[in-house]
C-alpha cells in the first residue's frame, strides 16, 4: 500500500524518468543491433568490421560524456531533455539516410551518446536528487523504462521493418521522439520535485560530498568498476551478436525476439524488489548479489544449445538486470554524495559505455579469429562468479569506511 501511495504522490516525476529511459532504447545496443544484419549486407562488413565501427563510435561517446554530462549539475532535467531528445532524433534520421561508413559511424556515435548515455544519465541523476529515503523505489520505477523498451521495441521493430524496411523504421523512430516523447517528458518534469513534509526520513547516514577528483583517486572505485562494468559488457556483447548467435544455434529469430518480453518481465519484477531492499538495507549491502544470476545466465547460454535454454538464460539475465539497474542508480549517491553527482555519474556512465563499446569489437574479432562465441560467453560467466567474491570484500570495506567517516563527523561536532 505504501508503494502505491508513493506512486500516486510522485506520478509525474516518476513517469518523466520512466519515459526518458524508455525512449533511450533507440540508442541502446539491443535496438541498434536489430539492424546489424542489414547494415553488414549493405555496407559489405564482416562481424569484426561492424564490431570495430560500433566500438569506435561508442568509445567516442564515452569520451564525450564526462564533459557533456556535467550539464545536469547546472541545468534542470527538463532543460537537458529539451536538448538531448532532438539530438537523438537527429541521430535516428542520420541512421536512416546514411550511405557511407563515415556517416554510419557518426550516426551510431550520436545514438550512443544521446540515447544510452545522456537520456539515462539525466533520468538517474534527477531521481537521486529528488528522492532520499525512497531513492531505491524511485530508481527502480525509472529503470522500468529500459525494461519496457526491451520488451516492446524488438518485436515492434521487426514488424515495422518487415513492412517499410529498416531505414524507414529509423525515420519512424525519429518522428516518435519529436512528436510523442519530447512533449510528454517536457510536460511531466517541467516542475522540479521539492522535498515534502510527508517524505519519510532516511535512516541511513548521508555520505559526504566527494569531488570527481577524489572519486578518481579512490582505490575502491576501481574495484567497484570490475563488477559494475560486467552487465553492460556482457549484455551488449550478446545482444549485438544476437542474429549471429541465433543462426549459429539454429534457433528461430522470432522466438528469440519474443524472449525479450520474458526477460523484461523478470527484470521489472526484480527491479522493484531491489528498490524495496535498497530502501530497507542500502545499495552497498546488496552489492555482492547482482552478479550471481548474470554468471549463471552466461553458463546456460554458452553450454546449452536447446531452444528452451533461451528462456532460462533470459530469466536469469532479467534477475541480474533488475537488481543491477536499480542498484547502480542508488549506489553512487550513497557512496559519494549528491553535490557533484552529475559530474561523477557522467564519468561512471562514460566508463559503462566504454565497456559496452569494448564488447562487440573484441568479441567480433575473436569470432573472426576462430574463437567460438559460446566459449567466450562461458568465460564471461566464470568472470562474474569470481567478481562476487571481490564485491563482497568491497562491500565490507565500504561499510567500514562509512562507520569511520560518521564517527569522525560526530566527534568533530561541538
Amino acid at each position: 500500500m505504501s508503494f502505491l501511495v508513493f506512486l500516486r504522490d510522485n506520478a509525474r516525476w516518476l513517469a518523466g524518468g520512466f519515459l526518458l529511459t524508455f525512449f533511450s532504447s533507440f540508442g541502446q545496443t539491443f535496438f541498434i543491433s536489430l539492424s546489424a544484419g542489414d547494415v553488414r549486407r549493405e555496407y559489405g562488413l564482416s562481424h569484426g568490421d561492424f564490431g570495430l565501427i560500433y566500438m569506435l563510435a561508442t568509445l567516442g561517446s564515452a569520451l564525450t560524456l564526462p564533459k557533456l554530462g556535467q550539464v545536469v549539475d547546472r541545468h534542470s532535467a527538463r532543460t537537458v531533455a529539451l536538448f538531448i531528445m532532438p539530438m537523438l532524433a537527429l541521430a535516428a534520421v542520420m541512421m536512416s539516410v546514411s550511405q557511407n561508413v563515415v556517416l554510419l559511424v557518426v550516426s551510431i556515435y550520436m545514438l550512443r551518446l544521446f540515447g544510452q548515455g545522456m537520456m539515462t544519465h539525466n533520468a538517474m541523476t534527477a531521481m537521486a536528487r529528488w528522492f532520499a529515503a525512497q531513492r531505491g523505489r524511485a530508481v527502480s520505477v525509472t529503470t522500468l523504462g529500459h525494461n519496457a523498451g526491451e520488451a516492446i521495441f524488438p518485436l515492434l521493430f521487426v514488424f515495422v521493418a518487415g513492412l517499410v524496411g529498416w531505414r524507414n523504421s529509423w525515420l519512424i523512430a525519429a518522428a516518435v521522439l519529436i512528436l510523442v516523447a519530447l512533449p510528454a517528458v517536457a510536460g511531466l518534469i517541467a516542475i522540479e520535485r521539492a522535498p515534502r513534509a510527508s517524505d519519510p526520513t532516511s535512516t541511513k547516514p548521508a555520505a559526504r560530498d566527494w569531488t570527481r577528483a577524489e572519486v578518481l583517486g579512490d582505490p575502491l572505485f576501481y574495484l567497484l568498476l570490475m563488477g559494475v562494468m560486467a552487465p553492460g559488457f556482457i549484455g551488449t556483447t550478446i545482444f549485438f551478436h544476437q542474429v549471429y548467435l541465433v543462426e549459429l544455434r539454429g534457433w528461430s529469430i522470432e522466438l528469440f525476439a519474443g524472449s525479450f518480453t520474458f526477460m523484461a518481465a523478470m527484470t521489472i519484477t526484480f527491479a522493484l524488489v531491489a528498490g524495496q531492499l535498497i530502501d530497507r538495507f542500502s545499495a552497498v549491502a546488496l552489492l555482492p548479489s547482482f552478479l550471481v544470476p548474470l554468471g549463471l545466465s552466461c553458463l546456460v547460454l554458452g553450454l546449452l544449445d536447446a531452444q528452451w535454454s533461451v528462456f532460462v538464460f533470459m530469466a536469469l539475465l532479467g534477475v541480474s538486470y533488475g537488481f543491477s539497474s536499480t542498484l547502480f542508480g542508488a549506489l553512487w549517491p550513497e557512496i559519494y554524495g549528491l553535490k557533484h553527482l552529475g559530474s561523477i555519474r557522467a564519468v561512471m556512465v562514460a566508463i559503462l559505455v566504454f565497456a559496452t563499446a569494448m564488447g562487440p569489437g573484441l568479441t567480433g574479432y575473436l569470432i573472426d579469429a576462430g574463437i567460438a562465441l559460446p566459449a567466450q560467453v562461458v568465460a564471461m560467466g566464470l568472470y562474474c562468479l569470481a567478481m562476487v567474491v571481490v564485491m563482497s570484500l568491497v562491500t565490507r570495506r565500504l561499510q567500514q569506511r562509512s562507520l569511520l567517516e560518521n564517527h569522525a563527523s560526530d566527534t568533530s561536532r561541538p
